[in-house]
């Protein structure tokens, strides 16, 4: 069996399932994508709220009720697009389990290569100019954090117009 790990900033599209499972084409082992979709916690939610108010901006304290729902809603919508995404690589033939993190994504992505001994990471993004120029972006994060190869992926664009 052959475990990549794969960092993905939204649900993907045919295209990208296309394009992942076309990178182990002509393994003689069987691929596993192990999937891992950050989401906002709810200390986060409730920090962009906050700082509102820090730009001069009147806003009334957001009822932790409130919060707690948001938060509620971001994870169905996350694990939905998870499942999504998880469901376009099994319809390709391919073995594909997800999870979602409220955690720093480098970091989550660091034990879960450690715990399914994957041998390279994908991670598929959207493009993030200013990011990608200071070297912040995951891609540059995680290229520093680990020791498998890891390749950048521009989600929903053809191989061929990346650049």
């Amino acid at each position: 069996m052959y475990h990549v790990a794969l960092l993905i900033e939204r649900q993907l599209e045919n295209l990208d399932a296309d394009q992942i499972v076309s990178l182990h084409e002509g393994l003689d082992e069987t691929v596993h994508y192990h999937l891992l979709l950050p989401v906002e916690s709810s200390t986060a939610i409730l920090t962009s709220s906050m700082s509102a108010l820090g730009g001069g901006q009147v806003a009334a304290m957001p009822d932790p009720a409130t919060v707690d729902e948001m938060h509620e809603e971001i994870v169905k919508a996350g694990q939905a697009e998870l499942d999504a995404s998880a469901a376009l690589l099994t319809d390709r033939n391919q073995q594909a389990t997800g999870q979602l993190t409220e955690a720093d994504p480098i970091d989550t992505l660091k034990d879960l290569i450690a715990t399914t001994g994957s041998s390279e990471v994908i991670i598929l993004t959207e493009s993030h100019i200013v990011k990608e120029f200071f070297q912040i972006d995951w891609t540059s994060r995680a290229k520093r954090a680990l020791d498998v190869p890891t390749l950048h992926l521009l989600e929903h664009v053809p191989f061929d117009a990346q650049h």
